[in-house]
């Protein structure tokens, strides 16, 4: 059954949220590099910078992951081997391990700064919701 409010513009709004949430990532990570100089210092901002790469690439790859997964669930026929995708899965949460390991090992302020870093995903994706929350009432 199709919704008859669907547009083809809400519909190429609504599918390039995720495009959207990483670039909103981005600029965030980088806003927080003035914070994080100003609490912590040049560590704590070296520290914002690691985290935020290791949550941009740990979002794409939970994206690709996910695509990879449910296409394997969809199409039989799928290329993708299921332990591949678990495989990534996992090497996700070990480079978190290995980079927050030695940051923390190296200097707490910095480890603060990364902790910054990795909540990214979760900026993102208030401010996504706050973008489609906009959206809707305005077209309503």
């Amino acid at each position: 059954m199709t919704n008859p409010d669907a547009s083809p513009q809400l519909d190429s709004f609504y599918a390039r949220a995720i495009p959207r949430m990483l670039r909103i990532m981005l600029v965030v990570g980088a806003l927080l590099l003035g914070p994080a100089f100003w609490f912590y210092g040049g560590a704590g901002a070296i520290g914002v910078a690691a985290g935020s790469g290791v949550s941009y690439i740990n979002f794409r790859t939970l994206i690709r992951g996910v695509e990879a997964l449910g296409d394997r669930i969809v199409n039989r026929q799928s290329k993708e081997r299921g332990w591949a995708i678990v495989l990534r899965f996992l090497v996700r949460y070990g480079l978190v391990g290995i980079v927050a390991y030695a940051i923390f090992k190296s200097s707490p302020m910095a480890f603060r700064g990364f902790l910054w870093g990795l909540c990214l995903p979760v900026a993102a994706m208030m401010v996504e919701a706050g973008v489609e929350a906009y959206v809707a009432f305005r077209r309503n």
